[in-house]
């Protein structure tokens, strides 16, 4: 008999403490149905990462992605204020703009040309004389609330009251201010498609460290294992290592460096990982119930030519890193299909930030359950 999506979600224990929490139902990560719900629950009503502010420095410069199936698009105004808007044109639909990046005097659909300001107002309607009761004011494109922190650019698709960002990111600012983001520049960015669910990625690096030594022999030889530490707070995760002088992996002791690792998760979907002089960030983004993308971008504090050959290095060792959660990540999908599994217990010791991802997610699930169509089919 077939389940419905509210027992699906009802399935997992949101009230167990860690010491006695399980993971969320293996069906959270197969069934389709709690796919559909994670857009409009999860991506649709949370602030979402989706670019750097370094490509929006300038009027004209814009760039689009698609955020729980809905296709946006940012852009710098000439009045150097950054806007995002749906990328849908409001006479037949299309995409307004078709490059993933670029700077542009207009926003002008490629269908029937109807051009619109870099502040989203309707100009330019070719071929419209005799049409009655149009207003070119009322057909703007339709805007979305939109916000930066550091060199990260925000959306957030609400139809109501998105909040502010401030009020996701709680403390996080004060808490990465000693790091001095700013002084590093980005470098290069990199994506890899996973076959596997995107909380399978999430889960994999918020487990406190636990698979560590057993897949990253070498990360595992520059860092503290047994000094490592897990943090939780509303809606984001610090973990973080001592970093060990002289590790036994050659590559990776030359580009890990410094007293500490640090390694931020905020939720739902976006981490920060940082080392002295050397940052990355990842953005995971669901593709399908069993597939995502994750997109890494690279920053370093010297991004000049003499640097190069050090800064490959170092995106050689994440390279290889990355790689080794690949295939862990896919084997645990393939796992999850499995009528052998359903549910597994978490490490006190190690596994809070997966605790507390769950019930997140089980919240937003949850609250958006109630005004779902077919929940209860």
């Amino acid at each position: 008999m077939t389940r419905s999506l509210r027992q699906i979600v009802e399935d997992y224990d949101f009230e167990s403490p860690l010491e006695a929490a399980a993971t969320v139902p293996s069906a959270w990560y197969t069934d389709r149905r709690i796919d559909d719900l994670e857009r409009l629950a999860v991506f649709g009503r949370n602030w979402q990462v989706i670019g750097r502010l370094d490509q929006l420095a300038e009027p004209g410069q814009y760039i689009t992605t698609e955020v729980a199936g809905e296709p946006i698009i940012v852009v710098r105004g000439n009045d150097h204020t950054l806007r995002a808007f749906y990328n849908v044109c409001r006479h037949h639909a299309a995409a307004v703009m078709t490059e993933t990046k670029g700077r542009c005097k207009a926003l002008r659909c490629p269908y029937h040309a109807w051009t619109y300001s870099l502040e989203g107002e309707l100009k330019t309607v070719p071929e419209f004389d005799g049409v009655r009761n149009f207003d070119k004011s009322q057909n703007s494109l339709i805007p979305i609330a939109v916000d930066t922190w550091e060199n990260c650019v925000f959306v957030n698709l609400s139809p109501a009251n998105p909040g502010h960002l401030g009020s996701h990111l709680t403390d996080l600012p004060q808490r990465l201010e000693p790091l001095n983001l700013s002084s590093l520049q980005f470098f290069e960015r990199r994506s890899y498609d996973l076959n596997c669910n995107w909380k399978v990625y999430v889960d994999n690096y918020l487990d406190g460290g636990y698979h560590v030594p057993h897949l990253h022999k070498g990360l595992n030889s520059v860092l503290d294992y047994g000094a490592y530490t897990i943090e939780i707070k509303d809606h984001y995760c610090l973990q973080s290592s001592p970093m060990t002088a002289g590790g036994k992996d050659a590559e990776a002791a030359v580009v890990r460096k410094g007293d500490r690792a640090y390694y931020y998760w905020l939720y739902p979907n976006f981490m920060l990982n940082w080392y002295e002089g050397v940052m990355d960030t990842n953005l995971v983004l669901p593709l399908a119930v069993d597939r995502c993308r994750v997109i890494f971008d690279f920053y370093f504090e010297d991004v000049s030519g003499a640097a190069t050959t050090y800064n490959r290095k170092s995106i050689d060792v994440g390279e290889r890193i990355q790689q080794e959660d690949v295939d862990i990540c896919e084997s645990v999908q393939r796992g999850l299909n499995s009528r052998a599994y359903d549910t597994g217990r978490l490490s006190v010791r190690r596994e809070a930030g997966e605790h507390l991802f769950h019930r997140l997610l089980y919240q937003d699930l949850r609250t958006q359950l109630d005004c779902y169509p077919n929940a209860d089919a």
